[in-house]
């Protein structure tokens, strides 16, 4: 199996797991109980100009800890502070170290649009992000049939939340597309392998229509790399290792967004 393969996996048995506490048709109730969502991860990612996808990340899998010091609430309101578009927030607990809570204690601490960043392999994952106080979660097609892509993006609109579908090569975005994916962020990372390759975002964006909004996800390490993105037409970036690791969160921030020079 590769580590995709186990996260999916491992996402099932957590999804099991929580239904022991509050089934599928009590969640989905309570979901469904909530307001609409304003769908404000796709309406802030749809601004003039490059916007900015933030990540509150403890771990990963291909790095291990990433950040040893990990106060999410604080971090999450510093991106905020310094004008992130959007915060990723990882949920996944084994290997990257992340926490349904960590959602929760955000949402309730900033305004700024939240990405559940998880492995969702289930319906019942995308009610409990709705509950969490996310505006958005990620499909991957590496692990998830068109049709299903189809339906969990349906449900979404249901709830008002947006859907960042993940592809990695042609045929996932072909996928994407062929299930009606509104938002495509191209992983520059192969989940297979963990290579990084920024230019998978720059060969891949001439298979997205206008209208699709696109996300160029991982890899980012500077200002340069941000400026070659922009030039390929990327509607945002998702920028996690360089921000947890920066000794100055708002500073590198500003930096990649241009406004230091």
């Amino acid at each position: 199996m590769t580590i995709l393969d186990k996260l999916a996996a491992h996402a099932a048995e957590r999804v099991a797991e929580a239904e022991k506490h509050f089934s599928l048709p009590e969640i989905r109730a309570r979901a469904l109980s909530l307001p609409k969502g304003s769908f404000a991860f796709e309406k802030a990612l749809s601004r003039r100009g490059m916007s900015f996808i933030c990540e509150c990340k403890k771990a990963s899998p291909s790095k291990g800890i990433i950040a040893e010091d990990f106060p999410y609430v604080d971090i999450a309101r510093q991106y905020e502070a310094a004008g992130a578009d959007c915060i990723s927030v990882l949920t996944e607990p084994k290997w990257f170290m992340g926490s349904v809570h960590y959602l929760d204690e955000i949402a309730s601490a900033v305004h700024t649009p939240l990405l559940r960043k998880d492995f969702t392999v289930d319906e019942y994952m995308i009610y409990e992000a709705k509950l969490l106080g996310a505006s958005a979660v990620l499909l991957i097609c590496a692990i998830l049939p068109p049709r299903v892509i189809s339906r969990y993006i349906r449900l979404c609109d249901d709830l008002g939340l947006s859907a960042l579908v993940e592809a990695h090569n042609e045929e996932e975005i072909r996928s994407a597309l062929s299930a009606g994916a509104r938002i495509i962020g191209v992983n520059n990372r192969d989940l297979k392998s963990f290579a990084v390759d920024t230019e998978n975002s720059r060969r891949l964006r001439e298979l997205v229509p206008e209208g699709v909004l696109f996300v160029s996800e991982s890899g980012v390490r500077d200002r340069s790399d941000i400026e070659k993105l922009e030039a390929v037409g990327a509607d945002a970036v998702l920028v996690g290792e360089t921000l947890m690791r920066a000794p100055d969160i708002a500073a590198k921030l500003r930096e990649l967004r241009g406004e230091s020079r």
